[in-house]
């Protein structure tokens, strides 16, 4: 089943106190290109949201990465997540995982353990240690709703909604749950 990924880096990021997307890893990468380069050694497509002006080649993107524009970054996730799914419109995907471009240490096998559950009517959550993280896979169901998102909540509405068409698949990865936050987040 094809399942496209969506990567969503159009947040201010305000409490990093910088650009937290162009921020440094250890292996000179940066968060943003790190966690992309994750998602396309897995996903069949991925397509990156990023805020109005932007260009993916300015972030170290890949060509191959469609960029999607969410004018309306500013007021929240939703905003993003709802421009985002907006363009799946021509995609031939059964469902779309939703990443955070901040989460660069998901292991790959992880990734393509959730990709492997995903299905058209389904939500696929993935939990370690008892902690629901990301990314989340959205079945082709769900995009509806989620093209329907505003403000800040990104997609909990959705998956609340939904808890009896979701699926928990429990993982032994702590890099669904580790983002950055701050640049202490980075070490």
């Amino acid at each position: 089943m094809k399942v496209i990924a969506l990567v969503l880096a159009a947040g201010r990021g305000a409490r990093f106190g910088a650009d937290k997307r162009r921020a440094t890893l250890a292996d000179g990468r940066s968060l943003l290109a790190h966690s992309v380069e994750r998602a396309r050694a897995v996903f069949d497509e991925v397509r990156v949201v990023l805020r109005e002006g932007e260009r993916g080649e300015d972030l170290g993107l890949p060509a191959a990465c469609r960029i999607v524009v969410s004018p309306d970054a500013a007021a929240g996730m939703g905003h993003s997540l709802a421009a985002g799914v907006a363009s799946l419109a021509d995609s031939q995907a059964q469902a779309v995982a939703i990443l955070l471009g901040d989460m660069p240490w998901i292991e790959l096998a992880t990734l393509r353990q959730l990709a492997e559950a995903a299905s058209a009517s389904h939500i696929v959550l993935p939990r370690h240690a008892g902690q629901q993280g990301h990314p989340v896979i959205f079945g082709r169901d769900f995009w509806p709703a989620l093209g329907q998102l505003t403000g800040d909540e990104g997609a909990r509405a959705v998956v609340r909604a939904q808890r009896d068409r979701c699926v928990v698949v429990a993982v032994e990865d702590a890099g669904i749950l580790l983002d950055v936050d701050t640049p202490q987040g980075l070490k």
